[in-house]
């Protein structure tokens, strides 16, 4: 869309019943709670509303460094038994990340490979990132998104979670590679910021331990970026806001990327 001369790319995937997800979190619902005509006011006005629950990670999203462990222990070494309470956790939650506007790139991987979408279970490697990141600079403080045109199968829920295929991502060395330009943030298309491998489902999940417990490194996940990669978008203006929930692990977010331009 077009905004005072600017293009606008709204990079979250619609939130819906039955929308992928991983099997590892709670799903997402939706139900009108009150309906037009339950309650009708003196003056013939009446509300409807609703009741969402979901969890965290679900749809397009930051992971927040309370999200992941490993041996033990959070980011920075912090035990997460000190950290935890009623309310969730009291360092690292989602709520502690601060706004995001600033400078995004965005590695068309898939166009590396001259395909619109990468194979299931593919590694996407560190000489892939090279590859990609041939013609823009990564500057520090960077987002850096890896894109593998996975968000087109988003209306295939079995093929998109990787049932049988697996689905493609970063391995541990291009998470090495992508730490090595410390980002703010990193992010993708799929659920998540991982190769999972064909069979393997989620069993392990090495470049969240390598993001977010060993780099500070947030995640965003399952973005819609295919239609930027069409566009051949290699750097732009991102706002990132995920919603502040206290003591969360996540939270949903409705990342825009910004372009300068005119109405052609």
């Amino acid at each position: 869309m077009w905004h005072d001369g600017a293009r606008v790319y709204d990079l979250a995937q619609p939130m819906r019943r039955g929308m992928p997800q991983s099997p590892n979190h709670p799903p997402f619902r939706m139900l009108l709670e009150r309906r037009h005509g339950d309650v009708v006011r003196t003056d013939g006005g009446s509300a409807a509303n609703e009741l969402i629950v979901t969890g965290g990670h679900v749809g397009t999203h930051v992971d927040a460094l309370a999200h992941v462990s490993h041996d033990g222990l959070l980011y920075g070494g912090a035990d997460p038994a000190t950290l935890t309470t009623n309310d969730g956790f009291s360092e690292l939650g989602i709520d502690a990340f601060e706004p995001y506007v600033g400078r995004c790139v965005l590695l068309d991987v898939a166009r590396v490979h001259n395909t619109p979408v990468l194979p299931a279970g593919y590694e996407v490697t560190a000489a892939d990132l090279e590859a990609a990141a041939k013609n823009v600079e990564i500057r520090e403080g960077d987002v850096v998104l890896v894109g593998t045109g996975w968000s087109r199968l988003w209306h295939e829920p079995d093929r998109f979670i990787g049932l049988t295929g697996g689905v493609p991502g970063p391995g541990v060395e291009a998470a090495g590679w992508l730490t090595e330009k410390r980002p703010r943030a990193v992010g993708g298309e799929t659920i998540a910021f991982e190769q999972i491998a064909p069979g393997r489902g989620h069993a392990t999940l090495p470049v969240h331990r390598i993001m977010l417990v060993e780099s500070g490194v947030n995640i965003i996940e399952t973005m819609r970026l295919h239609e930027l990669l069409d566009a051949q978008v290699g750097e732009f203006l991102l706002i990132l806001n995920p919603l502040s929930i206290v003591g969360a692990t996540g939270a949903p977010v409705r990342p825009l990327a910004i372009l300068p331009g005119e109405r052609s």
